[in-house]
């Protein structure tokens, strides 16, 4: 599908700079960035998705995790320590 997009000199300017720099054409690079950005946006899309799917879960269930302890957890994770995993219960 052919697509015509008005690029502002300024971009055009800035995209011609980078795409020499890499040795690739002007429409190899804007494609590239393009798929970067799909690529961003899908994968975002799906986190925001999945976090929606786990805190329904998580309402229905009543059960969750204290922030501090899971905080404590990934503390410990980082100092290289290996702490026991928090245990999902029921909020009270």
């Amino acid at each position: 599908m052919p697509v015509s997009l008005r690029v502002p000199p300024e971009v055009s300017k800035r995209i011609a700079r980078l795409s020499a720099a890499r040795d690739v054409s002007p429409h190899a690079f804007m494609l590239e960035a393009i798929r970067e950005k799909l690529e961003s946006e899908e994968a975002r899309t799906a986190f925001l998705t999945e976090g929606m799917r786990r805190l329904e879960a998580m309402k229905k269930s009543g059960k969750g995790i204290p922030a501090d302890e899971v905080f404590q957890y990934f503390e410990g994770l980082a100092r290289g320590a290996k702490p026991k995993r928090p245990v999902a219960r029921k909020a009270r």
